[in-house]
This record gives structure tokens, sequence and C-alpha cells, in this order.
């Protein structure tokens, strides 16, 4: 059988493994699919920032949005501090002050990953479940770099496609 390889951008591949990771650590499949979407994109926040293209917000400004925020607390998923709230649903990460809803997310991954959707995914849970949580939530983001797909430094690799070996994850859990 030939080996997997997906062409695919870096976000879907963060969200879909910091969803896994969030069910691995005791959420909901619906909870982890609010919080990997959180994940993907603070990350690319951030690297966006490093890479010129997003300017930083004014401290002022960014403890005047912390205060109007209600109810909020923090999960961490994958290294990051996720900004989440309680709802009638479970827990969901809040961006820009709504919810991250879940349906969303699943039709967003589907779009990327197509109909390798449901072998990247059962790779990724096989992976997270090879580690217990604890030490999962230690190496998430290790685990990650060790599989995410290979891009150009730099500006020439924002938004760039590279190969997601289905292989590689799977045999980091073997590894492991």
């Amino acid at each position: 059988m030939a080996e997997l390889n997906i062409l695919i951008n870096r976000a879907p591949v963060l969200a879909l493994w910091a969803a896994v990771v969030a069910e691995r650590l005791g959420f909901t499949q619906d909870e982890g699919l609010s919080l990997g979407k959180a994940v993907a994109g603070l990350m690319a926040q951030s690297k966006g920032r490093r890479l010129g293209i997003y300017k930083p917000v004014p401290e002022e400004i960014k403890k005047a949005r912390a205060r109007k925020r209600g109810e909020e607390f923090f999960v961490e998923v994958c290294g990051r501090a996720v900004p989440a709230i309680n709802t009638e649903d479970g827990v969901r990460a809040v961006t820009r002050g709504r919810p991250i809803e879940p349906g969303g997310v699943e039709r967003y991954l589907e779009s990327k990953f197509g109909e390798s959707l449901g072998v990247a995914r059962a790779a990724m849970r096989d992976l997270a479940k090879a580690f217990p949580p604890e030490q999962l939530r230690e190496n998430a983001f290790g685990l990650y770099e060790q599989f995410r797909p290979t891009i150009p430094e730099g500006l020439r690799g924002w938004g760039a496609k590279g190969k997601l070996s289905i292989g590689r994850i799977r045999s980091l859990a073997v590894e492991a």
C-alpha cells in the first residue's frame, strides 16, 4: 500500500491536531474542534506578526479588550492559552468576543483535507493515545513540529502547502 501524503498548508493540520489533543485531554469532540481552531488562529497571528504581515495591537487596546470579556477563562492546548467560555453546548474557544462553533470548524477541515480527513484524524488520534494525557500536554506542540508539512521559510511560506505524511504520524505513535 502506498504511503498517503496530503498536500496542505499548516493551519488546518494544526487545527486538527490541537482538536485531537484537546479530546485526549478530556474535552468532547465539539469542544476540541473549537479549541483546535483557536490554537491555529493564535499561531497564525503570532507568525504573521513575526513576518510583518500583522501589526501588533497597542498594549492599551489589548487591556481594554480583555476587560470587556465576561466570564472568560483560559484553556492550554498545544502550549497556547486559549480564551474560552462555557456555553449551553459545552466549552467553546472565543475569538473577537464570540464562541467558535464546531460545525464551522468541521466544514473548514473537510474543505482542506477533503477525503483524507478521516485518515488524518485517525492517525492523529492514534498518536495522541500513544501518550498519557499529562505527557501529551507537555509534548503536543513538539510532536506537531515533527510531522507538520514542510514549507518555505519567511513570507514565501505564508499560506504555502507542503506534504503531510500520514506514515510519519503513524511512525511517531509506534515510536512512543
